[in-house]
């Protein structure tokens, strides 16, 4: 027995003689130490697991070259062949974080985003419909945000300095020619699509991305939603009209279609709130748009939507010129969009996004001169007079074919590259007062080149590298604009972010045909942005400068037009903005805050020196406040907007010095206004109902506060009359009804 012991303890020591210590330290790539990482040597049951400090240790009898193989959540594993002879081995291993959407840096600099991934989504389709100010108009909703300018008596998006024709809207990728009713004297028009059309928008206020061009200062880039949750029908009735409409989702939930129709008919309300307009024709619009969405087995969708709208608007205004006179405007439009896209991927990494659109606008517009009987009246002294009666008649055809080709290198790393061909049509037709007629036609075909790169080093450092080629005909040049983007993750969800671009666009049509020679006017963009963003809070300040150089120039053309004739103008645009929401602090109550300083000069079109535009303010706010109250089902809206006052300029050509001067200059009163709404659900909680309700009540500009846009001046500059919105006051009412799907909770804010 005693030699059977011995043996025993014998062996044993020689077993443990015979092991090798293996050790070492676990860190990451910024040498810091990772704790719970698994380390073994491969294909035997030898390891251990680091711990706090990223140590780890275990003994093997194993010999020769072995694989030692670490991994851990969140890290890429790696593996290091060692040598395992008769002395200890210390084998220290760093590991690469992995690049995850979740945790990954956002290049975001310039862009607002809500998306369904982006869950601390800045602005959301029911944040748009329950901002007060907005009336359910998407781009008015974007007037909250920091950047944007609060111009009332023209429609479109002035950001940063820039006129409303260097925003672009895109729907799927397509451009939305049109997006905006048509144009009216003094009185901004809002758009036409409803805002639940989309699951997610990107507000680019500067350095968008190299996928999009012909915007010098922004774009706001909309994602059609995908398949409906279920079949439904919905209808609206409402003090301006009514409308309905059907979301049919096919059995294998694979494919649905849907139909609408809404009729507009503002008679009721401008019968009870007066208008500063004398209407003999209150605005009038028919709307009907369809859709059908297809998944694919790859599950990517085909998407189709079409849109047809016709309305009418009639008003006298008294004659600036004159006392006792009235200009009779009338307006007849008829517009289409069809936008048909397919998303998918096509094997070996890759993804498809491609589409066509096509859209037609048809403006029937007269003007006369009336006199206090509402009887036309032709004055041919002064001649200014007789050329007030006239009537313009613009079709215009537009269409895009687009395609984006994408793949995945290694984690989020990505390269996307593709192509753009715009083309546009647009003929017009102006009848002077004597039946003179005078034809134009403008065609151009734009083609366009693109290629982007989004390059992860870690979850913490990302950049976005791109460049976009164009080819205009109308104007027989190329472009070529680089984009640069650079994003840092720092601690507690917070990231700076650079940005930097070239953005080129062609003169907008009013200014067509352009004297010969013409080019692209071009800005530069640079950008510094600071954003911490939860899903209960985001903080965000941006820091820019725009340069712009080639502005388009104008002289006098036939009837007061203005043609371009150079691209000698230039300009500059620089500022701040901040934007704060929180949708925590206060129980069931969520709001934000933003606030911009712009300081921007321009010399284009006929400004005689570089000067602040008429459409900009140096300092804009906007609060919104909201808060449900669950017990009342009801919800209650508050927002406030402000602007400091916007310069405004008299001027006009002084033949005897050939040149533009200004006659008469100034500033408007500081703009305020407060708007205030309350949605009450009625059905909310009751889950037997098979019809859903909201009642809505909105008040634009409760406190009826004066506001002063801009002054129109008399042809001779001795009268000025401000530009002043059509009432002091709106008030909406009106109930939408859901059937086979609970649409309540889209009144009241998701995120609260």
């Amino acid at each position: 027995m005693k030699q059977l012991i011995f043996i025993s303890l014998l062996l044993g020591t020689l077993r443990l003689s015979a092991q090798v210590k293996i050790s070492g330290r676990i860190t990451d790539n910024k040498n810091k130490p990772l704790s719970g990482a698994s380390i073994v040597l491969k294909d035997t049951y030898d390891g251990a697991t680091s711990d706090s400090t990223g140590l780890y240790s275990f003994p093997t009898q194993e010999k020769g070259i072995h694989q030692l193989e670490v991994s851990t959540t969140g890290y890429n594993s790696i593996s290091q062949n060692i040598n395992i002879g008769l002395s200890p081995i210390v084998q220290n291993l760093s590991l690469k974080e992995q690049v995850t959407e979740l945790k990954a840096v956002v290049i975001s600099a310039g862009s607002f985003e809500a998306s369904d991934k982006n869950k601390g989504a800045v602005l959301s389709s029911i944040d748009i419909v329950t901002t007060p100010s907005a009336n359910g108009d998407v781009t008015s909703a974007f007037k909250s945000l920091p950047g944007t300018q609060q111009v009332g008596e023209s429609e479109g998006l002035f950001v940063r300095g820039g006129t409303a024709t260097e925003s672009k809207i895109y729907m799927d990728g397509n451009l939305v020619n049109n997006f905006f009713y048509s144009s009216t004297p003094g009185i901004a028009t809002r758009g036409r699509f409803n805002p639940f059309l989309f699951k997610g928008t990107v507000f680019s206020t500067g350095g968008y991305s190299a996928l999009y061009g012909q915007a010098l200062s922004s774009a706001l880039i909309l994602e059609s939603n995908d398949l409906p949750e279920r079949t439904q029908a919905d209808l609206s009735i409402s003090v301006v009209g009514i409308g309905g409409g059907i979301q049919h989702l096919s059995r294998d939930k694979k494919s649905s279609w849907g139909v609408s129709y809404n009729y507009i008919n503002l008679w009721l309300a401008f019968n009870v709130i007066k208008q500063k307009q004398d209407y003999f024709r209150v605005p009038v619009a028919n709307q009907t748009d369809a859709n059908f969405r297809i998944k694919t087995k790859n599950g990517g969708f085909i998407k189709y939507y079409g849109y047809l709208s016709t309305n009418k608007v009639g008003f006298r205004s008294p004659d600036i010129d004159t006392t006792g006179l009235k200009d009779a405007f009338t307006l007849k439009n008829i517009n289409t969009y069809q936008n048909i896209n397919w998303k998918d991927r096509i094997g070996n990494g890759w993804k498809i996004n491609t589409g066509i659109s096509f859209s037609t606008n048809k403006d029937n517009i007269a003007n006369d001169i009336q006199d206090a009987s509402n009887r036309k009246v032709t004055l041919n002294s002064p001649s200014l007079y007789a050329f007030k009666n006239f009537s313009l008649e613009n079709n215009a055809k537009y269409a895009q074919a687009r395609l984006v080709l994408e793949k995945r290198i290694k984690g989020l790393t990505a390269i996307r590259f593709g192509s753009d061909y715009f083309y546009s049509d647009e003929k017009s037709t102006y009848t002077l007062y004597d039946g003179t007629k005078f034809d134009e036609k403008i065609i151009d075909h734009l083609y366009a080149g693109f290629a982007e790169a989004d390059i992860y080093v870690t979850n913490s450092l990302a950049a976005k590298i791109g460049t976009r080629l164009e080819h205009s005909e109308i104007i027989n040049q190329w472009n070529i604009a680089p984009r640069l983007s650079l994003a840092y993750k720092l601690a507690d969800n917070s990231q700076a972010s650079l940005a930097y671009g070239i953005f080129y666009q062609n003169p907008e049509r009013k200014l067509l045909p352009a004297a010969a020679g013409i080019d692209y006017s071009k800005a530069a963009h640079y950008i510094f942005q600071y954003t911490r963003q939860t899903r209960d809070y985001t903080l965000r300040t941006e820091l820019f400068y725009k340069k712009y150089d080639d502005l388009y120039k104008t002289a006098p053309g036939f009837n007061g037009r203005e043609l371009a004739v150079n691209n000698n103008g230039f300009g500059d645009a620089k500022g701040i903005e901040f934007f704060w929401r929180d949708k925590k602090t206060i129980k069931n109550v969520d709001y934000w805050f933003s606030y911009s300083y712009l300081d921007t000069k321009r010399n284009f079109l006929n400004y005689p020196t570089a000067i602040q535009p008429s459409f900009a303010a140096n300092h804009t706010a906007a609060f919104v406040f909201k808060r449900f109250v669950l017990p009342w089902k009801t919800g209650f809206n508050f927002s406030y907007n402000f602007a400091t006052g916007r310069p405004y300029y008299n001027i006009g050509f002084d033949s005897s010095l050939s040149k533009y001067t200004i006659k008469d200059q100034g500033k408007t009163i500081n703009y305020n206004s407060m708007s205030f709404s309350i949605n009450y659900l009625p059905n909310l909680g009751k889950t037997n109902a098979k019809t859903f309700a909201v009642w809505v009540l909105g008040i634009n500009n409760v406190l009826g506060q004066k506001q002063v846009f801009s002054y129109n001046y008399s042809s001779n500059g001795n009268r000025k009359e401000a530009v002043t919105p059509p009432s002091k006051r709106f008030v909406f009412i009106g109930c939408f009804l859901s059937f086979g799907i609970d649409r309540t909770q889209d009144a009241i804010n998701n995120n609260l």
